[in-house]
């Protein structure tokens, strides 16, 4: 039996292809299972050993796909720091900073407000980057209350410009010859943080969010990777400057190469919305 590389694939296209794409959008999910005459052709680029099996879960494994819906038990799941077990009775999320009126919600009070779905692929923005990570995407139906009325109900003031979100996971960060304990957090606009397409997710696939994969309640971001979706939300930070983090200003930026006037000139900028793009997922015979 024939193995296949996904570059060579790429290249010389096959009949026998199931694509999967990036679905930053809704869209309804159309399954591709395999007959019961048909087999799966192994890749043959296979990741390697994944080294780090406690920040790095669940992978997606290409040739088990048989729809375009990922089970909450095959998910993949990513942890910069702790994994947080949260006990939803005690649980709130904080809205403050640069805001109005300052708000402290409960699950039940985010459950209470108007219910949006969305199904969503998020892709960790690294997939593909390293040999053992192959699989940091999955697509979901997500259901949470929209971001952008609890903003308004807030009370935005004139001078806020960024939204940061705070989970509640946290570890040990170096900064010069300082050592401090952080939160995870990532920012984005606010005129980002404002998309209506933005969730307070609480549930996955008909189901209450795994606690590896944010629970009680994530942001849901459509259109942007899945570090910007952050997991075990514990405050939302309105400020009037650009937050500087380690996730925004150190890790998750980028290196690009332009040409400006016959000169080659380096840029930095932070990952944010994704890039739609498209993988092999699995070839049969």
């Amino acid at each position: 039996m024939p193995d296949f590389q996904r570059r060579e694939l790429l290249v010389q296209g096959s009949a026998a292809l199931a694509a999967i794409a990036a679905l930053y959008t809704s869209r309804r999910a159309y399954a591709f299972p395999t007959r019961p005459s048909e087999e799966v052709i192994p890749w043959l680029d296979q990741p390697t050993e994944n080294p780090d099996p406690v920040g790095i879960q669940k992978q997606l494994v290409w040739e088990d796909l048989d729809s375009w819906i990922t089970p909450n038990d095959k998910f993949f799941s990513i942890s910069h720091f702790n994994r947080p077990t949260i006990d939803e009775k005690t649980w709130s999320m904080e809205i403050g900073g640069l805001v109005k009126k300052p708000l402290k919600l409960t699950l039940a009070d985010i459950k209470a407000r108007p219910r949006q779905e969305v199904v969503f692929t998020v892709e960790c923005s690294g997939n593909h980057g390293f040999p053992f990570f192959t699989g940091g995407i999955g697509n979901a139906r997500w259901a949470g209350t929209p971001l952008a009325p609890i903003l308004e109900e807030a009370g935005v003031l004139e001078n806020g410009i960024e939204v940061v979100f705070f989970g509640t996971d946290k570890g040990e960060v170096a900064i010069r010859d300082i050592k401090m304990q952080q939160n995870f957090a990532r920012s984005m606009s606010l005129a980002d943080a404002k998309n209506p397409d933005n969730l307070l997710c609480y549930e996955m696939n008909g189901t209450a969010l795994p606690a590896a994969n944010g629970f009680p309640l994530r942001l849901i971001a459509p259109g942007w990777y899945g570090i910007a979706n952050v997991k075990w939300l514990e405050r939302i930070e309105v400020r009037d400057t650009r937050f500087m983090g380690l996730l925004m200003a150190r890790d998750y930026v980028t290196i690009r190469e332009e040409e400006r006037n016959g000169e080659t000139v380096w840029t930095e900028s932070s990952v944010g919305p994704a890039r739609i793009k498209s993988a092999p997922a699995k070839v049969t015979r």
